[in-house]
């Protein structure tokens, strides 16, 4: 098989899936521990390219994010403890 003369990549990883590929976007190689590879890789289905594994972890990692942010009680009060001191602070 072919491999792409800038990224090393071969042909048929990049042009697997035309609706991600963006041959306009630049491309890295990063070092990784074999055991983290291998990890990576147990998230993976078959066919899929380390970067879209890598791309729907971020994606999890991010709604994940959102949620605790929405559902943190932290500092919060129940509503109903919220109206009575609203109720007692400006009496109607």
């Amino acid at each position: 098989m072919a491999r792409d003369a800038s990224t090393g990549v071969e042909d048929r990883q990049i042009y697997k899936d035309y609706n991600t590929y963006n041959p306009f976007m630049a491309h890295t190689t990063i070092a990784i521990p074999t055991a983290l590879r291998d990890d990576l890789k147990s998230f993976g289905e078959k066919g899929e390219t380390y970067a879209e594994i890598i791309e729907r972890l971020v994606e999890s990692a991010k709604e994940r994010q959102i949620r605790d942010i929405l559902m943190d009680t932290e500092g919060t009060i129940p509503v109903r403890v919220a109206l009575e001191e609203a109720k007692r602070r400006w009496p109607s």
